[in-house]
């Protein structure tokens, strides 16, 4: 979407195939909820809007990346000087300076709909919504960290939410666990004198036991958390991505 650029800008970008939107209206959350309601785009379930500005890198597109991956129906971010006493929930939405929005189908309706005075307190109460205050001191390590760190968490929860890792830890697990344990009894007794060869065997018998047993414990340790998130999830009406 271009705000009214002088460079070549839109050029480079419908070279790659990309739409291009021509936005000459007021730049706020309101009127750019409005614009992309109406236009001809087609309907996402998530838009993304990130603001491009002079300080704005590359690397920030991670934490917005995210926030769209998050269950929220409005979340949007700006700049704003932090004092102890603002109350993010009475900000009037058309005044704050955007650095991302983020928004469903029903958040951008809601957002639309709004008027130019609007708060969150004016939406409809069963929306998802957050406003927050954007850092700008986050350095770059702090960056990677949390990028490692989500990638982190993401593995978890794909590892709690499918049932393919239990499969992969406990049906390895046991089976080498019974071979370890069958494989070193037969061994013990086989084995007449002790040398490299025997130990060795020996070695490899015990860590195949000791790898089994170590995934049958992943596995149940994933279920039995698998199970807890469930629970803790079936105590909420949380939106569902399926």
């Amino acid at each position: 979407m271009d705000l009214g650029s002088n460079d070549t800008t839109v050029e480079l970008a419908e070279e790659v195939g990309c739409k291009t939107l021509h936005f000459t209206s007021t730049f706020d959350a309101v009127h750019l909820a409005k614009f992309l309601h109406e236009s001809p785009l087609e309907e996402a379930k998530t838009t993304l809007a990130i603001h491009i500005t002079t300080a704005w890198k590359l690397q920030d597109i991670s934490l917005s990346i995210n926030r769209a991956r998050e269950l929220w129906d409005l979340h949007l971010s700006h700049h704003a000087e932090p004092s102890g006493d603002e109350n993010e929930e009475a900000l009037v939405l058309s005044e704050l300076d955007l650095r991302h929005l983020v928004m469903t189908k029903s958040g951008m309706e809601a957002l639309a709909s709004l008027s130019i005075d609007g708060t969150t307190e004016d939406l409809d109460e069963r929306l998802r919504v957050r406003v927050v205050r954007g850092s700008v001191n986050v350095n770059i390590n702090q960056r990677e960290s949390l990028a490692t760190a989500s990638r982190f968490a993401q593995l978890f929860y794909w590892m709690l939410e499918s049932k393919h890792p239990l499969l992969l830890f406990g049906i390895p697990g046991v089976v080498l666990f019974i071979l370890g344990y069958r494989l070193s009894g037969n061994i013990v007794g086989a084995l007449e004198e002790i040398n490299s060869t025997s130990i060795g065997v020996t070695l490899a018998t015990i860590a195949m036991t000791l790898i089994g047993l170590f995934s049958i414990m992943v596995a149940l340790i994933l279920y039995i958390m698998g199970k807890q998130v469930e629970q803790v999830q079936s105590q909420y009406d949380w939106p569902s991505r399926t």
